[in-house]
């Protein structure tokens, strides 16, 4: 079980990938091996929660929505055979112009805080598609570019290992306490952990990389179909 950020830690290194929630993979997710009192905790206890940013800070494994667009770990061991196959299947020139645009625009500060890259790229903070309109009250404005329209995009640029999770920062109120989930900073692997997928990879092909990483998770369980692995993959 897992019950300290350590056994975190050892737990990513030695399967190599680690999916946050429970998934069609039986017994494969932090989820299920978390106990009950840690999975949410209160501000006397820590748990996977609010392990995520330490565990990033190591520089041992690369956190992000990966796993059918819910979050997970890969360590740096298994990341850029990840990239390489997830890259394949989601190339640049496949996704919308308005994740190239985020893509850039990060790429351009190497990293930013969801809410200021959302600000950068021209999308506001709420998620409502209609936002009221002080000069006419009853005609209310059509919000083109929320935030429920950017979370959409970065999501499809993290399963596309194009961008990962570098932290997560919190605010603060008045009286200096802490409140909320965390804002997450955004990066790139490539700026993160200067990952070259050619020489990482001694050159495989996409699919070489698939089968390594369908072979290595087999081992892990040898129960779970070829078919679940590959659309968790």
């Amino acid at each position: 079980m897992i019950t300290s950020q350590e056994k975190l830690e050892k737990l990513i290194q030695e399967w190599g990938f680690l999916p946050f929630f429970i998934n069609r993979i039986k017994g494969f997710s932090i989820e299920e091996h978390t106990p009950q009192e840690l999975w949410f905790t209160d501000e006397h206890m820590a748990g996977p929660w609010e392990w995520k940013g330490p565990v990033i800070g190591n520089w041992q494994s690369a956190y992000g929505k990966f796993y059918e667009k819910k979050a997970g770990w890969i360590s740096l061991e298994w990341l850029p055979d990840f990239m390489n196959w997830r890259r394949h299947l989601y190339p640049l020139d496949n996704l919308p112009a308005p994740c190239r645009h985020i893509l850039d625009t990060l790429r351009e500060c190497e990293s930013a805080i969801s809410r200021e890259l959302k600000k950068k790229c021209g999308y506001s903070l709420t998620r409502k598609k209609k936002t009221f309109n002080p000069d006419n009250p009853l005609t209310p404005v059509i919000n083109k570019n929320t935030g429920a329209d950017f979370d959409k995009l970065i999501n499809d640029l993290q399963m596309g290992t194009w961008v990962c999770i570098a932290d997560f920062e919190y605010l603060y109120s008045k009286t200096g306490e802490r409140y909320g989930w965390g804002l997450a900073r955004y990066c790139t692997p490539e700026a993160m952990y200067e990952i070259n997928i050619p020489e990482a990879t001694g050159h495989r092909s996409p699919e070489e990389s698939r089968s390594r990483i369908i072979c290595h998770i087999k081992e892990l369980f040898p129960d779970a179909a070829e078919k679940e692995i590959m659309k968790l993959i």
